[in-house]
């Protein structure tokens, strides 16, 4: 909860006519003595003053919103939950080292007698941080280096540089974020970059260079992103055994999109959730601000989760998606769904379902795919706490299906093949929960439904990512 201090309480009188202790009334007293939770309650008081200590950069009135509240306690136990819930809002600013509450009597010629002053004592963040991590995305890792300029302006605006180098992607950026003066979760990002990927399934490397500029903000239930990006793309071949497919797609394009999502994600946790619900579903319209890429694409992904029994947890998921060309031009590989492996499709390989030109996987216009899993504590634990919560184990059953439409036939005919050559496995495995950044699995697959052309890993497979089917 953090620290809060108060002070000269004891001058707060507990009882009698005019709230002071007879010593003669002391064993009255201990027959009918209220726990401390009881007198606090009941005891009126009004908040005076908040003060806030030890800013430098800050701007007062930027953080008045984040410690109003404090002002409508009325009695000691609110006080101190509603200056708890202030620190907690001024340290999620991410611009304090750290925030102490002291609570203390009210002075001076306008002080009541049941007066409160609320005092906020807070260290601010150096003007220039740095920061070194490693990071894990979906079966790849990478380290990251980071400078950052927090509260820049005085109002809890952050610029930030960043250098990832990975195993599969090199990116480096410049970031500006601006919050909304008393909503935190309303904010502005404008992003610069560049990122070099590598992607063997298909034989491809990928350099990006764009600028993207970010709205976010609640609404109701829902999280909402409006984006616009702006990205010049260059494609190549990886090996010079690339299919001809591939080759094709070599060169340079411009892209600029459009592009929203909607987020309600109850979830306890999102590496492991024990219980609640996610709702993704993200647009993206392509070539109406300009660019060589003209598509309208559509992603939508479902997560349930229902704690079962002896601490087991039942989940289910399900994704889906479809890019639709506006115009002559075919979509690029780029753009397109991938499908398999151990963070979705597990038992085959990584994104080498579908679509394919001598070895390399081109993508699919649209795909489905869905999972059902029981996470179970590891058997023969002893006792609860310690290492073996952050391990489950996991059975699973898969299945999905990805491929090209023709979008001249209607959405029967697509359906139709969708439902047609499903790939599907089950099996079961071991999982590690890294906080609350990944997970690592090793399950063991049996795929099933194997079409001619997918690459399979039959047996003993290892997973790393944050988002999982």
């Amino acid at each position: 909860m953090g620290t809060v201090h108060a002070r000269s309480m004891d001058s707060y009188p507990m009882y009698g006519r005019d709230l002071g202790v007879n010593t003669d009334d002391m064993e009255v007293m201990e027959a009918v003595q209220e726990t401390k939770q009881e007198v606090l309650e009941n005891k009126d008081v009004v908040v005076q003053h908040v003060n806030i200590e030890g800013l430098g950069r800050t701007k007062e009135d930027y953080l008045g919103y984040e410690i109003s509240d404090v002002f409508t306690a009325r009695n000691l136990v609110e006080v101190m939950r509603k200056s708890h819930e202030a620190r907690q809002r001024l340290l999620r600013l991410g611009i304090f080292r750290d925030v102490e509450v002291v609570i203390d009597i009210s002075e001076g010629a306008d002080a009541l007698p049941n007066g409160l002053d609320v005092t906020f004592e807070v260290t601010e963040l150096k003007r220039l941080t740095g920061s070194y991590n490693t990071m894990v995305g979906n079966n790849e890792g990478s380290m990251v280096l980071g400078i950052k300029l927090p509260n820049m302006l005085g109002r809890g605006e952050k610029l930030t540089f960043q250098f990832s180098y990975g195993t599969k992607e090199t990116s480096y950026g410049l970031s500006f974020f601006k919050p909304q003066s008393g909503y935190f979760e309303r904010n502005f990002t404008v992003n610069l970059y560049k990122v070099t990927g590598q992607f063997p399934w298909s034989s491809l490397k990928e350099t990006d260079r764009g600028v993207s500029t970010e709205l976010s903000f609640p609404l109701w239930m829902t999280d909402h992103t409006l984006k616009w990006e702006g990205v010049w793309r260059e494609l190549g071949c990886l090996a010079r055994s690339a299919s001809f497919a591939v080759r094709e797609e070599s060169g340079h394009t411009l892209k600029s999109a459009l592009s929203h999502t909607m987020v309600v994600d109850t979830r306890n946790s999102a590496i492991l959730p024990r219980k609640g619900a996610l709702l993704r579903i993200n647009q993206e319209l392509a070539g109406y601000t300009g660019g060589d890429a003209n598509f309208l694409k559509e992603d939508v992904e479902l997560q349930l989760n229902k704690q079962f029994i002896w601490g087991s947890v039942l989940s289910a998921s399900l994704w889906g998606g479809m890019i639709y060309p506006l115009g002559a031009q075919p979509t690029s590989i780029a753009d397109r769904f991938y499908l398999g492996g151990p963070t979705s499709v597990r038992g085959f390989g990584m994104y080498s379902i579908g679509p394919q030109s001598e070895g390399d996987y081109l993508g699919g216009e649209a795909y489905w795919a869905g999972g059902l899993h029981l996470y179970t504590p590891l058997p023969f634990r002893s006792n609860k706490g310690g290492l073996a919560d952050l391990f489950r184990t996991h059975f699973f059953l898969n299945a999905g299906n990805i491929c090209n439409l023709n979008y001249g036939e209607g959405p029967r005919a697509h359906l139709q093949k969708l439902a047609e050559c499903i790939r599907w496995s089950y099996g079961a495995g071991i999982i590690l929960r890294l906080g609350n950044i990944a997970r690592l699995e090793l399950n063991y697959c049996f795929p099933m439904g194997v079409q001619s052309g997918d690459r399979i890993c039959d047996g003993v497979q290892f997973g790393a990512g944050i988002r999982f089917l």
